[in-house]
């Protein structure tokens, strides 16, 4: 295949392309009573009806005395030709004589599996045969002959080897019932060009801009929303046909389609306006988009409130998008409270990176370990020896999602147990609380001031 790319001060591009591919087809030929066809005389054929491959007649022609009299009937011939008109015909073979004993001994000569070194076959005009087996081919009179052939072709090639020679045909698997089956392929080669293309530069989609003027221009809304001391037009088509939420409080079952008002207590304004922005443009809003100059919190507070709304309104597109955000913007201010955001609203990914985060002692200024897990999880009155910001963290993760203080106690144990390095075989004998926890083998488990605290289930 060749390809053809001129260069185009326009920034547009070009092609062309030619391509050579067979069509194929096959045909089977069966030849019933081959000892009644015996004896009718080298150079006589028993031919097959005509089969049309590629827009030309092809046939088999079987030699049952060998088509070389001088062969003396000991060889059995074969030969494809073309049957139709045609001019230097190219073309690959395949003849398969089929093993009757369903053993699958199917003696096979092919061109199609093998490499070509002068390219396909030709075939001049019409009644040019093709010899089925080997690898060299001289042309003698429109007729393909291979060199040490299988066949015996014209008197001039006599001495090379035939196709089979008839005693073993007879007394081979090969003939049953009187019966010979053999199976052709034959595949024209055919090339087609297709024409220089010019390509057109795609401007990027602008539907979501034109979603989002139709937001901020207010025409044809039908829904209000009151949203604290704010209020939000939009379109309840657009809204159901992007949350099924939506779609079920105004299409739905108990739906009301005729409501032009909804108040929802459940969320911020500015969430509400930020969700809004989505569902229109279908992508994350920036904080500036949102809130304009005055900045009520950060770009990433702001996309934690929006996981939450997006979980609860069914956007799963926005959800991940949050995910993704969240899990560039982890740091020691934030993981905590993204930990028990990843876990209340079933973010597992989110939730991996934040316990990788958490189980990093690096990130945490070095003085987190797996004690002061166990530490936080049982007595409080430890977490003077942190840094504020991480004891903060750990208050609020205790606070909002206790749970996860389980899980992240494994995670240091897994941590611990992983590392190679002389502080963390130090540090060996806190993971001892990290499995029993994990693996539940106590019921209880001392703490570090002697009191008894049952594990939390």
């Amino acid at each position: 295949m060749s390809e053809f790319k001129p260069f185009s001060e326009s920034g547009s591009a070009s092609s062309s392309r030619s391509i050579s591919e067979t069509v194929n087809g096959s045909h089977q030929f069966v030849i019933k009573g081959y000892s009644l066809a015996k004896g009718m005389g080298a150079g006589r054929y028993i031919m097959s009806d005509t089969f049309s491959v590629g827009g030309y007649d092809w046939a088999i022609y079987f030699y049952p005395d060998g088509k070389n009299p001088e062969d003396n009937s000991m060889y059995v011939s074969v030969f494809i030709a073309l049957a139709s008109e045609g001019t230097d015909v190219r073309a690959l073979f395949k003849l398969t004589l089929v093993d009757q004993s369903a053993k699958g001994n199917d003696k096979v000569h092919s061109h199609f599996d093998r490499p070509l070194e002068s390219g396909p076959y030709t075939l001049k005009y019409r009644g040019s045969m093709c010899v089925l087996v080997g690898e060299t081919f001289l042309e003698i009179w429109g007729l393909l002959v291979k060199i040490e052939s299988l066949i015996s072709f014209l008197p001039e090639m006599r001495g090379y080897k035939r196709f089979f020679r008839r005693t073993l045909l007879e007394t081979s698997e090969y003939l049953k019932d009187d019966c010979l089956v053999m199976h052709c392929t034959v595949g024209v080669v055919k090339t087609r060009f297709e024409g220089a293309k010019q390509s057109v530069i795609l401007l990027r989609s602008d539907m979501g801009q034109d979603f989002k003027g139709l937001l901020e221009s207010e025409v044809g809304c039908d829904v209000v929303f009151k949203v604290g001391n704010e209020s939000f037009k939009a379109h309840k088509l657009i809204l159901a046909a992007r949350s099924p939420v939506f779609r079920a409080q105004f299409f739905g079952l108990v739906g009301d389609p005729s409501i032009d008002e909804v108040v929802l207590e459940d969320i911020e304004p500015f969430i509400f306006k930020a969700m809004l922005l989505f569902i229109y443009t279908d992508k994350l809003p920036d904080i500036h988009e949102v809130m304009g100059s005055t900045l009520m919190c950060s770009q990433t507070v702001m996309v934690q409130h929006l996981l939450a709304a997006a979980d609860l309104y069914n956007l799963d597109r926005l959800k991940l998008l949050c995910e993704s955000n969240l899990c560039e913007e982890i740091n020691t201010d934030n993981v905590a409270t993204t930990l028990a955001l990843a876990e209340q609203h079933h973010c597992p990914q989110l939730k991996a990176i934040c316990l990788k985060f958490v189980a990093n002692p690096a990130n945490l200024g070095g003085t987190i370990s797996i004690v002061y897990v166990y530490f936080v999880m049982f007595d409080m009155t430890q977490l003077s020896s942190l840094p504020a910001a991480t004891s903060e963290a750990f208050m609020d993760l205790k606070e909002s999602c206790p749970s996860m203080l389980l899980e992240l106690l494994e995670t240091f144990a897994s941590a611990e147990e992983n590392s190679s390095q002389p502080l963390s075989r130090k540090r060996s004998g806190s993971s001892i609380y990290g499995q029993d926890l994990a693996e539940g083998t106590a019921d209880e488990s001392a703490n570090p001031n002697g009191r008894h605290v049952r594990r939390r289930t």
